[in-house]
């Protein structure tokens, strides 16, 4: 909901055969589980998550209710992908829910709700899905979609692959967390890289479009079970937002008995841009090293077009005042 706090969603079927299916959330200072899906009707047909069965002596293999989360339009309000059921058939396939505006009493307080995204043409076209994801393909911080479907047999399954063609002025940071080890001893003067580590908490606050101030968090493989398939880092879609980051936190998960904060901060973080932390050493935050990587795009190579269409502009115009002179 934008307010820098993590907050724990719960899908859930209300019945055996997932007849009534919700999406619950629940956060620091709430009590209860408050519901931000519970329409899962599309027109005359009624959808709903597709229940587990764990049957050991069927040969359909049966995969746990799982949500995975992205922020696909990049507004900075993470949306999430679900595999739902037609519930007076038997066709499943993979929704996008999209983070939108809270417009009834039940999630007034916490102002956000899902709302699944029926007109997908490309993913409607995939039948019999069983898992979909979130993967940035291209490198280029725009989330697209991966999803895993039955083939022609009940062992046979097909993987596609779709692009995100969401084009917006929108705008992201890229953050990956390493775990600053070696395989062995390092050597000296070398900063160990490691590899992606689960754990870690980052989160941001800016300034958006409107001047209010903004804030974002994400944790870094967070779950490792239920097809959690979550990426090696994590995209913070910002908006329209051009500003700088004021502040970008990075914590990681300290020892049992350890009092101190595993925390750094870093300041001035440009948009469109890839951050490797490398937290080395681990209990000396302040001397963690963070590395930043720009990501080019199509507003870059537009900008440069434009300064060179006023630069060339300009010139004329004083060669015509030059030649006019003599």
């Amino acid at each position: 909901d934008g307010d820098g706090q993590s907050e724990h969603l719960l899908p859930v079927c209300e019945d055996a055969k997932c007849q009534k299916s919700a999406i619950y959330l629940t956060k620091l200072g709430l009590d209860q589980w408050i519901p931000v899906l519970q329409d899962f009707r599309n027109k005359d047909t009624l959808w709903g998550f597709v229940p587990y069965h764990n049957n050991k002596s069927s040969v359909e293999i049966s995969f746990p209710i799982t949500l995975h989360i992205g922020d696909y339009n990049m507004d900075g309000y993470p949306d999430a992908l679900a595999i739902l059921k037609n519930t007076s058939g038997s066709n499943q396939q993979a929704f996008l829910l999209e983070n939108v505006p809270c417009n009834n009493v039940s999630c007034k307080s916490v102002r956000r709700m899902f709302k699944v995204f029926w007109e997908l043409s490309d993913l409607n076209q995939i039948k019999d899905a069983v898992v979909a994801a979130f993967f940035d393909i291209y490198e280029d911080g725009i989330l697209d979609i991966i999803v895993l479907s039955k083939g022609y047999s009940n062992k046979d399954f097909a993987i596609h692959t779709l692009k995100n063609n969401f084009e917006a002025d929108a705008y992201f940071v890229k953050v990956i967390v390493l775990s600053g080890l070696c395989s062995n001893d390092c050597p000296r003067k070398v900063t160990p890289f490691g590899v992606n580590q689960p754990g870690p908490y980052i989160m941001y606050t800016t300034v958006d479009a409107n001047g209010y101030l903004k804030n974002g968090s994400a944790g870094q493989l967070s779950q490792s079970a239920h097809f959690a398939l979550q990426l090696p880092y994590n995209v913070l879609g910002l908006g329209r937002s051009a500003n700088f980051l004021d502040h970008l936190y990075v914590g990681i998960p300290r020892p049992l008995g350890e009092k101190s904060v595993r925390k750094q901060e870093w300041t001035a973080i440009i948009p469109n841009s890839q951050l490797i932390v490398i937290p080395y050493p681990h209990n000396v935050p302040r001397s963690w090293s963070a590395k930043l990587y720009l990501t080019p795009s199509n507003i870059v190579l537009l900008t440069a077009i434009a300064l060179i269409g006023v630069c060339v502009f300009i010139l004329a115009i004083i060669g015509i005042l030059h030649w006019q002179e003599k």
